[in-house]
């Protein structure tokens, strides 16, 4: 093998762990993300729920359960349609600017 076709390999190779390197940090970057926004949607749920049963239990008495119930996933889905409305503009946006 020629010097010329070994410096050829290794910058083949090179440039294949340059790529496997930027992979492995951009899925690490969306697992932590991922984690992240869990986390943080587990806070928003704790308090809409919080939210709830202090304010709405304590006003409404006759089927409360059920009405609590519905005025929560109400609440949670208007915020999950709002958020990804917002997010998809967002990435319209920065899909644009490409």
């Amino acid at each position: 093998m020629t010097n010329k076709k070994k410096e050829t390999k290794i910058k083949k190779v090179s440039q294949e762990v340059k790529n496997y390197q930027k992979e492995l940090i951009k899925q690490m970057l969306q697992l932590a993300t991922s984690g992240f926004g869990l986390v943080a949607a587990l806070a928003w749920n704790e308090l809409i729920k919080s939210f709830i049963n202090d304010y709405i239990k304590t006003k409404v008495s006759l089927g409360s359960g059920l009405i609590s119930t519905a005025i929560y996933a109400v609440l949670v889905t208007g915020l999950a349609v709002l958020i990804t409305v917002q997010l998809s503009k967002i990435s319209q946006r920065l899909e644009n600017k490409k």
